[in-house]
């Protein structure tokens, strides 16, 4: 890692206010000041022109207020400029560059201290509230923020509804003034509703009238609640509204303490808001002096066939049962429907063997999932108890001998207080039998029945999880979990996370192309998500059982999903039998890695497209993926980023001329092309399709 400080200047005791602080290409400046009634207040200009207006901060606690009554008592700044190696993501060395202003604010009758923090990058900006041990209390009941965003007319939105429970909706692409009636078109979960207002979750994204974009967000989320955002949309403005937890309670705080940072990606290039590293940059370096055993890996996994209407079930019986652990469950009748099962797995090692695929998840495989109904009253599972079809000795040595990893699943239906107590045990069970990645889930409503998905006590939870799995060299994917804030920075074994709308969802009313199309804009910006691509059979009335639901895609466009949508875990999500169908669309599944040296985005428009180029950490090879939107386009790809020199051939896989992803969804075809760095290719997508390209140096 190299680290340049290249000025540091320390202002004791300031009376005058208005400090100004530039990103160090100039293009955003900063000011923050102290109005009238002593409350803090900043705004943001990009390029010459006011982006955000005066905008209030503050805390509010029941014990005492960080909101107004402040002077400016100092400032520091610093200029930073230095890079680090990440064990895994886009790029091999992620340049940290910022110039950094501290704002010291001091309080009377109560004594108050209370730290701004800012980093202003080139793309963007994050700020943080530093609480130091205070003259008075140092336990706070926090209640909220008044962190304000005041934007200056009527931008366009790309958001999802305020919820305290659920990521899982369909983006809206609408305004300030238009967002009432976006919400009002959802069809909401009950959590939803509890928000109120014009409530909606970050990320999100914003584009002015005049084409400049912001990623709104946080980074660094510990210790504290998630953020959503309260809209104001006749004023067009936003006020951070922490999730809280069912006394109202935003956070129990103990000083001194650091808040989360608030984050601002902006750009006029749309491609700079999906190539920004600011949330990871704005989270503390690795905290795993070894990392040698985080290995990024495709997998397969018994899980699509429960999704696809032939009645496979997660659970071993129908039987109803008291309590799992109290149920002999050689006893319970098996329903002949349990997919988990050793005959059944063994076929997934095989296949995973046999093309080169890392691992193999099996959902399904313990005990605590008899009637779904039951379970919700006890939520319980045992996470060290295989079902009585489920030979674990015989598959764990099965898929070792294969060279396979055998992933574990531990759905805890959102009982987490249990899990917390089962973490140990379970963590160690997984290390007696070779595992060391597991997915975890939280669907239901939290115990303790006090919280949420994304209060405060969940927030520590999910830590506390990562921090164990760590303990024990284990890789965690996490569903139903708080939305990332670039943890995995920190904590690399944290692979990825669902916390949206995911490819589940293409069986259960389907998801519209323009959905990956706006996610790496949004949601993305906070880490991997595990979306689970590669879905070969889109239209699931092949499976027939009344099921209609069609996927918003083509294949061809399920192949550059591995491009468009990153992560270090990625899932061949589809039926073994179907990839056999189709060997050759699957051999880029196979051959496509999931950790990078490079990423160069070279389209992009939210909402309706994206192309992007990715060179292989462990060869050099480049990938190419493009994406649209429900209608057709010619992706311009431009291979400058190639060596001048070098020449290379692709194979493109792509949409066939007549392929579409409500009519022939299925139609694509193969070519190899010769390409250099003055290439230009003029590629074509269908509708809801995409293009995915292998580059591959000739000798």
């Amino acid at each position: 890692m190299r680290t340049f400080i290249t000025a540091i200047s320390i202002g004791v005791a300031l009376q005058a206010s208005a400090i100004g602080i530039t990103s160090p290409s100039g293009d955003i400046v900063l000011n923050v000041d102290v109005d009238a009634s002593g409350v803090p207040i900043y705004s943001v200009d990009y390029k010459g022109k006011n982006l955000v207006s005066d905008s209030r901060l503050g805390l509010t606690a029941d014990e005492t207020s960080f909101a107004d009554g402040f002077r400016i008592e100092s400032v520091d700044t610093v200029t930073v400029d230095r890079s680090w190696e990440p064990v895994w993501g886009e790029y091999s060395t992620v340049r940290d560059h910022f110039k950094e202003l501290a704002v010291n604010l001091k309080a009377d009758n109560p004594e108050r201290a209370l730290t701004l923090r800012f980093r202003v990058f080139d793309d963007g900006l994050g700020f943080r509230y530093e609480l130091p041990v205070q003259k008075g209390p140092n336990y706070l009941t926090l209640r909220g923020e008044n962190t304000q965003f005041n934007y200056t007319d009527d931008h366009k939105l790309y958001c999802i509804p305020g919820d305290y429970d659920t990521d899982e909706y369909l983006f809206s692409e609408t305004t300030f003034s238009g967002l009432p009636e976006a919400l009002n078109s959802y069809r909401r979960h009950s959590e939803a509703q509890r928000t109120g207002g014009n409530t909606i979750q970050t990320p999100m994204l914003l584009k002015t009238g005049d084409g400049v974009y912001v990623n709104m967000h946080e980074a660094a989320l510990d210790g504290y609640p998630a953020m959503l955002l309260d809209v104001d949309t006749e004023n067009y403005d936003m006020t951070s509204h922490l999730v809280p937890d069912r006394l109202g309670v935003s956070a129990y705080l103990q000083l001194p303490f650091n808040t989360p940072w608030r984050t601002l990606i902006i750009s006029d290039d749309a491609r700079d808001i999906l190539a920004s590293q600011l949330v990871l940059n704005l989270n503390e370096p690795c905290a795993i002096e070894d990392t040698s055993w985080i290995k990024p890996m495709k997998f397969v996994g018994v899980w699509w066939e429960m999704f696809t209407g032939n009645q496979k079930t997660w659970a071993y019986s129908d039987d109803h049962l008291a309590r799992p652990g109290e149920t002999d469950y050689t006893k319970l009748t098996p329903n002949g429907r349990h997919p988990a099962n050793t005959d059944n797995v063994k076929k997934y090692i095989d296949f995973a063997a046999e093309n080169g695929i890392d691992g193999v998840l099996v959902e399904g495989w313990n005990e605590g999932w008899e009637d779904w109904a039951s379970y919700r009253k006890n939520r319980q599972f045992l996470f060290d108890a295989p079902y009585p079809d489920f030979d674990l000795p015989l598959l764990r040595d099965y898929a070792k001998e294969k060279g396979v990893k055998l992933i574990m699943h531990h759905e805890t239906a959102a009982n987490a207080a249990d899990y917390a107590l089962q973490l140990d045990r379970a963590f160690q069970f997984m290390k007696d039998n070779n595992y060391d990645a597991v997915k975890t889930g939280y669907v239901g409503a939290i115990i303790p029945r006090s919280e949420h998905h994304t209060s405060q006590w969940m927030v520590d939870h999910a830590r506390d999880v990562i921090e164990r799995a760590a303990d024990y060299q284990i890789m965690v994917d996490s569903h139903e979990a708080p939305r990332p804030t670039g943890l995995c920075r920190t904590y690399p074994n944290w692979l990825a996370q669902e916390s949206a709308r995911g490819g589940e969802f293409e069986s259960m009313g389907g998801n519209p192309p323009s959905h990956t199309c706006i996610l790496p804009f949004t949601r993305l910006k906070g880490g991997p998500m595990d979306y689970t691509p590669g879905l070969f059979q889109t239209d699931l009335s092949y499976y027939g059982e009344g099921k209609t639901d069609k996927a918003g895609t083509t294949l061809a466009r399920q192949l550059a999903l591995y491009l468009t949508m990153p992560s270090p875990i990625q899932m061949a999500c589809d039926l073994p039998e179907n990839y056999n169908r189709f060997p050759d669309a699957f051999q880029f599944i196979k051959d496509v890695p999931v950790d990078w040296s490079d990423s160069k985005y070279l389209e992009a428009e939210p909402n309706k497209y994206i192309t992007v180029a990715r060179r292989d950490k462990h060869s050099d090879d480049w990938y190419v993926g493009a994406i649209t939107d429900g209608n057709a386009r010619t992706a311009l790809i431009d291979f400058s980023f190639l060596p001048k020199g070098e020449k290379y051939e692709a194979t493109i896989y792509e949409d066939a001329p007549d392929a579409n992803w409500e009519t022939n969804p299925q139609a694509y075809r193969i070519r190899k092309v010769k390409v250099d760095s003055r290439t230009r290719l003029k590629q074509h997508l269908a509708p809801g399709g995409g293009a995915a390209i292998r580059v591959v140096p000739l000798k």
